[in-house]
């Protein structure tokens, strides 16, 4: 009997302290999640700032009042905050080889914001993966691909990888190549592109359009246009231009040579 008293005086407490913990784990999650979108906002609404950072700060947040939950949880079941702290300390050298991974995201975080390579709403390219960024927090950055599939990337493989940034710029160059046939007349075929592109009120007038001819192919010469525009237009003056060139091409008797396929017939 008195066994059972003994046993039910120590559940009684663990279960309170247990009930407890959790009451603080979902106001601690609340909290965190509460006031790291109320910073978000609030530092996203001030134009002077970049929204990167705002989404930054608030996931730095949310991390830091989680941490601060956690050790309030502890402390319910008699681990105060120096006995944890030294408890970390013992076990530093395991805790650094097993969080490796993710202590090195945390760092390149820091590091991204710093330098800012990149910002929200951007098209990059990082490492051979396209898209546009939604999210960068202390561990991930987050693309859609123009299909709209989400990307995560870790902080340290983007930190340490080739970024190409498509945005970063007001303006781009367009490159476009046209194969015309031998006999057709070159000059009047950069005079109809020139033409095309200075008809489309998007294209740059400084840097100039620029037509040359670029390559004497097996079947045909290659005539390459370098036309500026906005960064906004890019794609869509690109798939203009293609069109414009191939119909004005039509109209005027320029051929595109196209690969032909010839029977060889054997005399039986």
């Amino acid at each position: 009997m008195e066994q059972m008293m003994e046993q039910a005086g120590f559940l009684g407490p663990l279960l309170l302290n247990s009930v407890k913990a959790v009451v603080v784990l979902m106001v601690g999650w609340t909290v965190a999640g509460m006031i790291s979108r109320a910073l978000r906002r609030r530092v996203n609404a001030r134009p002077e700032i970049d929204d990167t950072i705002g989404n930054f700060v608030a996931s730095m947040a949310r991390w830091v009042i989680l941490a601060i939950t956690g050790i309030a949880i502890l402390g319910l079941f008699g681990i105060e905050a120096t006995s944890l702290v030294a408890m970390l300390g013992a076990a530093t050298l395991a805790i650094g080889l097993a969080l490796q991974g993710t202590l090195s995201d945390l760092a390149a975080g820091f590091m991204l914001i710093l330098f800012r390579p990149y910002k929200l709403g951007q098209f990059v390219d990082i490492g051979g993966t396209s898209g546009t960024v939604k999210d960068l927090n202390l561990f991930v950055t987050e693309l859609v691909t123009p299909d709209n599939v989400q990307i995560i990337v870790p902080n340290g493989q983007a930190w340490g990888s080739i970024i190409a940034n498509f945005s970063a710029h007001d303006t781009r160059r367009v490159d476009l190549v046209f194969g015309i046939d031998y006999g057709d007349d070159a000059e009047k075929a950069k005079a109809i592109i020139l033409g095309e592109a200075k008809k489309d009120a998007r294209v740059l007038a400084d840097p100039e359009p620029w037509v040359r001819v670029t390559n004497l192919g097996d079947s045909s010469v290659d005539l390459t246009a370098r036309i500026w525009c906005n960064a906004a237009d890019f794609w869509e003056l690109k798939f203009a231009m293609t069109q414009a060139v191939k119909e004005a091409f039509d109209k005027d008797g320029i051929s595109i040579p196209y690969p032909h396929s010839v029977e060889i017939h054997k005399e039986g």
